[in-house]
């Protein structure tokens, strides 16, 4: 299968007193840690009912839901919080073998709704935040009521029986690329997702929570994202779900929507009426409507 042209064209543009002090005040062998709620940056606003559980994508941070966050403020208990190496997440907390499966990033959703004493929460996932909260769903349904799966793919890679969009080597070209110059990187990619028909104040938008991570970090949670193959956690979703995807969106092809569909029988599905992979960002009056009407 030839390279997608996306993919050749994101790995073109990325080639270019003290010792006293220490003494009196000795620095611990081990970082002191934080409650999940400060770990992970945790925001609560708005004060009805449900609960609304916001799971970020690929390497964005709780300000991605910036336009939809006033309105549905207004109506909802909102809760809102930044992935492991991203926002304001506090990094010394973060530990490579323990974050080295898209679980351990479940588990921490399960945290917060513990944290909190929440239930009855409608999950709200965008992309890879999506299957974390399909994951977390699985493991811990008690905390949850119905899910919201935004331009999600639970598996990027074409297997036999199956067509995820694109060839393994194409995700390891990508990644290569993003170890090469993640700042390039992160901008190309940005407008690619963001689809050609999108405004490009868009794409830098994207581009900057992509920026904003930090790119250790990024680089291997993106590992996990592209090479995760979660399709036998699907059909196990116990819950009602809403499937919203996007039209001409680059990293979730029309076969994948067909998949879920048949995996997920108890799944409603709304093609929005907008391109790329971020409708939250181009079409949130759209996201709006299909939330509140799977919400009444």
């Amino acid at each position: 299968m030839p390279t997608h042209s996306f993919l050749s064209s994101l790995q073109s543009s990325t080639k270019g007193a003290a010792g006293v002090f220490q003494q009196a005040f000795p620095v611990p062998s081990k970082p002191v840690r934080l409650g999940v709620l400060e770990k992970l940056n945790v925001n609560v606003v708005g004060g009805g009912k449900p609960t609304l559980l916001f799971c970020n994508g690929f390497n964005c941070n709780q300000h991605i839901w910036n336009y939809l966050r006033p309105r549905l403020a207004v109506h909802y208990h909102l809760v809102f919080f930044d992935q492991m190496g991203t926002g304001d997440s506090d990094l010394t907390a973060y530990e490579a073998e323990k974050y080295s499966t898209l679980e351990a990033y479940a588990q921490d959703v399960i945290e917060v709704c513990e944290a909190l004493s929440l239930h009855d929460v409608v999950l709200i996932g965008h992309s890879v935040g999506a299957m974390i909260g399909l994951l977390a769903a699985n493991r811990a349904p008690a905390y949850f009521s119905k899910v919201v799966l935004m331009a999600v793919s639970p598996c990027y890679i074409n297997e036999p029986g199956y067509y995820g969009g694109f060839e393994r080597q194409d995700l390891l070209d990508l990644l290569a690329a993003m170890d090469d110059n993640y700042q390039s990187w992160a901008s190309t990619f940005a407008t690619m997702l963001m689809g050609q028909d999108q405004p490009a104040a868009l794409g830098y938008e994207l581009a900057g929570y992509f920026c904003q991570a930090d790119p250790t970090i990024a680089r291997r949670f993106a590992r996990l994202s592209f090479l995760a193959d979660n399709r036998a956690d699907v059909a196990q979703l116990p819950l009602p779900a809403l499937l919203l995807q996007c039209r001409e969106d680059v990293a979730v092809p029309d076969e994948v929507t067909a998949y879920l569909q048949a995996q997920l029988p108890q799944a409603t599905l709304i093609t929005l009426n907008t391109t790329g992979h971020c409708p939250h960002l181009s079409a949130p009056l759209e996201v709006l409507a299909a939330l509140q009407e799977f919400l009444a």
